[in-house]
């Protein structure tokens, strides 16, 4: 029964159970217990894997490394803070599990010097030897007007967030296309999907990461490359207090959706299982979020109408 639970899907799954008689409230307690079950094998594949996760110094990179190093895995930890990757490294070994005895690595990296990525993922290679999952999380946000926002701010947001996750996927993907074995991930956003007001730069950035991941995932798939797109609503980090300004100014304040979004340990461990299963793409966000992406899809003139509104009020 596992097995047929786990291939049919969740849907067929309670079917299949009330088919044999079992009523539908048992059903789905059974088929949380089986999947949780089923879940926590495919989490103890992660085991010895090497993963590089950029932007690890706070927020959902941080609540990462925890998650992949508390599996075993050998985790590479990349920032611009060196500082803050340390604390990281002692609170995680201060949290080491029994039977835990790989150390984690970390590596200062500036996303937004593009010279510095293929030497960055060398490195790694000479420490590790090679690459199973790339976690593409380091980024930065945008709060301000089209109107006022200079063309530096876009170029270094989207040298940040979307140039400097494709250098580095393309330094890591000879040798994974030489082991026919490996997992890219994007962290993008729902601004990914939709575009918002005072968001411009941003939102282009993680279209611009969606875009080339699908691409990606079509190209890899002969090579036996997993890709997957996350896509977060609000998430409780300090994403909104880095964020820059239309002068280049960080914006230095704590949004209140930012502030009432989900933590970043839940945002993790919802990943880490997207990661597990292999899915190419997982939306995690409110309410909000997933009706902005429905009416955008099915309704654009009414979704057009209602960011109008909230660019007008703005």
């Amino acid at each position: 029964m596992l097995k047929t639970m786990k291939v049919i899907g969740k849907e067929s799954a309670l079917w299949y159970l009330q088919y044999f008689g079992i009523p539908l409230s048992l059903g789905i307690v059974l088929y949380k217990i089986i999947n949780n079950f089923s879940l926590r094998k495919r989490r103890a594949t992660l085991q010895g894997k090497v993963v590089v996760i950029t932007g690890a110094s706070s927020g959902i990179g941080e609540a990462l490394s925890h998650v992949f190093y508390q599996q075993g895995c050998k985790v590479v930890m990349a920032s611009r803070r060196k500082s803050e990757l340390e604390r990281v490294k002692q609170d995680l070994i201060s949290k080491k599990m029994q039977g835990i005895s790989i150390e984690p690595i970390v590596i200062e990296l500036d996303l937004g010097e593009l010279d510095q990525l293929e030497s960055f993922v060398d490195k790694v290679h000479s420490l590790c030897g090679h690459i199973d999952i790339l976690v593409n999380n380091g980024g930065i946000s945008h709060r301000g007007s089209i109107l006022h926002t200079k063309l530096d701010v876009y170029k270094k947001i989207m040298n940040v967030n979307y140039l400097g996750s494709v250098g580095l996927t393309a330094a890591a993907l000879p040798k994974m296309v030489e082991r026919k074995s490996g997992h890219i991930v994007f962290i993008s956003s729902v601004q990914g999907l939709i575009g918002l007001p005072e968001r411009s730069a941003y939102a282009g950035s993680k279209h611009a990461m969606q875009a080339y991941a699908d691409s990606l995932r079509a190209e890899m798939k002969q090579h036996n490359i997993n890709v997957s797109v996350i896509s977060p609503g609000y998430v409780k980090t300090a994403v909104s207090i880095n964020a820059l300004t239309g002068s280049g100014e960080p914006h230095g304040v704590m949004d209140s959706s930012t502030a009432a979004g989900f933590s970043a340990d839940y945002v993790a461990e919802r990943i880490v299982d997207t990661i597990v299963n292999k899915e190419k793409e997982l939306i995690i966000s409110q309410f909000m979020g997933h009706y902005a992406i429905l009416v955008r899809r099915t309704i654009p003139s009414l979704y057009f109408y209602f960011v109008a509104r909230r660019a007008a009020k703005t």
